[in-house]
């Protein structure tokens, strides 16, 4: 849980250690309910719009609700499709060396940075391309950008949010760091300038906690576990959102 703060996909390798294969899918399943660092820049974003004083209690709010959420749903599936003995969790500490701080910044750039920064040219440079692409093609004398935003305008506007934002998320599957540039790009192709009522920042941070994982994300799981729960993830993560955003929406119209 605490890996997928940092990455999702990291936190999914990190399962290993579990010796159960029952827990050990159970921590792959409930990993993309933690925020990670490409959710951040779009939860702070909508922290500062719901309250630009109390952004950091906000965004303390948000990661609880993630951390009950995952607690949650792991028991919640432990008690039904997942049910099992629990196991013994052993840790072995490592041995205590002098730690060499050269190696330890050689390895974090080239491990670490290079690779964060080469995964972020690898899903921006094709995302970049299609954003270009819906933006300046068009059909009917309308960008394709818009036409696409208009399909999935009803179901948006059904979650509390709208067409734009949605495309942004199924165009930011890629890397969940391209989400808020997306929906910023979005609105500037097609000459819209946004007006974020409470309700739609509230379920943008609420959607942009839960929703379905990154690519790189899903190729790990499938790696680690099986296509099977590769696609459990993301419909188990997307349905909360879903859900979620729904209930938000009715207390909102109740008020």
């Amino acid at each position: 849980m605490c890996m997928s703060l940092g990455c999702t996909s990291v936190g999914a390798v990190g399962c290993r250690i579990i010796d159960s294969p029952r827990e050990r899918r159970l921590a792959m399943l409930t990993a993309p309910l933690m925020p990670c660092n490409g959710k951040f820049p779009l939860l702070l974003a909508c922290a500062a719009m719901l309250s630009a004083d109390g952004a950091p209690l906000v965004m303390t709010g948000a990661v609880v609700l993630a951390v009950i959420a995952s607690l949650a749903l792991s028991k919640l599936l432990s008690l039904t499709v997942l049910r099992g003995e629990p196991s013994a969790f052993v840790l072995e500490l490592p041995a205590y060396r002098r730690p060499q701080i050269g190696r330890v910044i050689l390895r974090s750039l080239i491990d670490r940075t290079l690779h964060v920064l080469g995964r972020a040219v690898i899903a921006a440079a094709p995302a970049g391309l299609v954003i270009w692409l819906l933006s300046n093609l068009t059909a009917s004398g309308r960008p394709l950008m818009a036409i696409a935003a208009g399909w999935l305008d009803p179901i948006g506007v059904m979650l509390g949010l709208d067409g734009v934002i949605l495309l942004a998320f199924f165009l930011g599957f890629p890397a969940n760091e391209l989400v808020l540039p997306l929906i910023a790009g979005g609105y500037a192709a097609m000459g819209i300038a946004p007006e974020f009522d409470a309700l739609t920042a509230m379920n943008l941070m609420l959607f942009g906690l839960f929703h379905f994982p990154c690519a790189a994300t899903v190729l790990t799981i499938r790696r680690e576990a099986g296509w099977k729960t590769a696609i459990a993830a993301m419909l188990i993560s997307t349905a909360l959102g879903v859900i979620v955003c729904l209930i938000t929406r009715a207390i909102f119209f109740l008020i």
